[in-house]
């Protein structure tokens, strides 16, 4: 079968966020699918099959990272429908079903992949004990982003914060039960980016995700009620970054980005 490498929330090579996708006929045993990612070692492996028509979805979508199967999962769903239009396996919006509901994915005239995402509810939390320690960095705020991210949303006091950190990533393991967003207003907003974020989730089996399109379901709201603004672009990522422009709809969040497929190859298991 074909599987493919495609960076996902970029518009080059070798930038954005790296994710396996595998379209099939039917989805095998967890196990396989386990093992599959594990060999891939990308923070996420998608796996896609096509579902009878006249539904309520298109394809059923299933995301994986070395060690687990998650919820919710931006990069892989992107990576999924440039996949599925550059393939011609699907034209037009495609609808995935998924753990967290079905999710729309639309290609735009520009060859922006536009994807609609159940908003996170943001719910404030105290600091875990330790936390500020394992960033090394001061906390203005802490916030739960609810069950199918499982993530806790950290604002520190500026960019140059977010950009310097170098957690403790054993000590960040147990503060949530997928990861921890760091997260600062952009140092300069006409830098091309309002917000800026970093994602850690050694809990999964990443020590750090460069650009996470489901954290910014709760990214898009938290800088949105912050900025008064709707519509915003954030910019993930440390070594390798990637931008994911957002647009709040209540209950439901937009998130949009380009991606380039860089390896394609067959796999023999």
């Amino acid at each position: 079968m074909r599987i493919r490498i495609v960076d996902a929330f970029t518009d080059r090579p070798f930038s954005g966020n790296p994710a396996g996708v595998l379209l099939l006929d039917s989805f095998p045993e967890d196990a396989w699918l386990q093992k599959v990612a594990a060999e891939v070692n990308l923070s996420e492996t998608a796996f896609a099959h096509p579902l009878p028509a006249g539904g309520e979805a298109d394809w059923a979508l299933r995301w994986f990272t070395p060690t687990t199967e998650v919820d919710m999962c931006g990069h892989a769903t992107l990576a999924t429908a440039h996949v599925l239009h550059t393939t011609g396996a699907a034209t037009g919006t495609v609808r995935f079903a998924a753990r967290c509901g079905v999710l729309g994915a639309t290609v735009e005239a520009d060859g922006t992949i536009t994807m609609d995402f159940p908003t996170s509810p943001l719910t404030p939390v105290p600091a875990p004990e330790g936390l500020e320690k394992a960033l090394g960095a001061e906390i203005v705020a802490v916030h739960d982003t609810g069950v199918h991210i499982g993530d806790l949303v950290v604002e520190l006091r500026d960019e140059a914060a977010v950009r310097s950190l170098a957690p403790d990533l054993t000590a960040l393991k147990g503060m949530s039960s997928r990861g921890t967003l760091v997260t600062a207003a952009a140092e300069h907003p006409d830098g091309g980016y309002d917000f800026v974020s970093r994602g850690f989730f050694p809990a999964v089996g990443i020590d750090e995700d460069p650009v996470t399109g489901s954290a910014h379901t709760a990214l898009a709201p938290y800088w949105s009620a912050r900025f008064g603004r709707d519509d915003l672009t954030g910019r993930q990522g440390g070594a390798r970054t990637g931008l994911v422009r957002t647009r709040l709809r209540g209950d439901r969040t937009l998130l949009g980005g380009r991606a380039v497929t860089v390896i394609e190859g067959d796999l023999h298991a």
